[in-house]
């Protein structure tokens, strides 16, 4: 069985999971059906709340396979998106232009320093590695690549929403691949598993995702001296709340 995890052991995988599990054709399979005009009113609702204009620079960090980029491309900006996934940046590379990039990178190092007006980490694209120390290395890393007097924008999920409302099992059929999902949490990880079989063979991957509370993001952005200026609690950007929003939105300043 490829990549086997059991719920209750750890310290299984030989390398990061988001590596194997973000560049698998099955990954891609699973979730083809993403809302992508949710995806889309949120960038507009957030494009106009930072006044985003065709001269501003924009770095989509861990940028999957570039809904977000394409989309604010298409309304006129210039977009760079940047994926560990080698995968993900082939598929995005097909609507490249001028002013819409895509390249293979780790958000946890500096990519061009100094160079972007807006760099936004959407979509819970964070909290997957194993250490504190490299969550407060990606958020330096990304204040890095912004222009004095840049913006970044970390959209997470809020775990004391999402924990308690957690579907701990789901069947997904998708392309005639049907995918056994289990949800909980362990160590501080909202975890997925996700098992099913295809042609003969039996699969299993498991995403791990830090649950990054409020305080603790504070507590990162002090260290990596980077400035909280509003606080949203969803993509209509509305004000956080604690335990009934959804997302934990942070637009920050260097």
């Amino acid at each position: 069985m490829e990549h086997y995890y059991n719920k209750h052991t750890s310290n299984l995988k030989e390398e990061d999971w988001f590596a194997t599990w973000f560049d698998s054709p099955y990954y891609h399979i699973l979730y083809k059906n993403r809302d992508d005009k949710e995806a889309q009113f949120f960038m507009d609702n957030l494009s106009r709340f930072l006044g985003i204009t065709d001269t501003d620079k924009i770095l989509d960090l861990a940028c999957g396979k570039g809904r977000h980029a394409i989309y604010l491309n298409e309304q006129g900006f210039e977009v760079v998106g940047v994926d560990l996934s080698e995968a993900n940046i082939k598929q995005a590379n097909e609507a490249a232009n001028d002013r819409l990039q895509f390249f293979i990178h780790d958000m946890r190092e500096v990519f061009q320093a100094g160079t972007f007006d807006y760099v936004l980490n959407l979509f819970t694209s964070f909290g997957y590695f194993d250490t504190e120390e490299e969550n407060i290395q990606a958020i330096k890393a990304s204040a890095t690549n912004l222009k004095e007097g840049g913006q970044l924008v970390i959209d997470f999920l809020n775990p004391a929403y999402v924990i308690p409302r957690l579907v701990e099992n789901e069947t997904k059929t998708v392309d005639d691949i049907t995918f056994y999902i289990q949800r909980f949490v362990e160590e501080g990880y909202i975890v997925k598993n996700i098992a099913f079989e295809d042609r003969g063979h039996q699969f299993e991957y498991q995403e791990r995702v830090k649950a990054i509370d409020y305080q603790v993001f504070l507590k990162y952005f002090k260290i990596a001296e980077v400035t909280v200026k509003e606080v949203f609690g969803n993509y209509h950007l509305t004000p956080f709340h604690a335990t009934e929003s959804e997302r934990l939105i942070f637009v920050l300043s260097k």
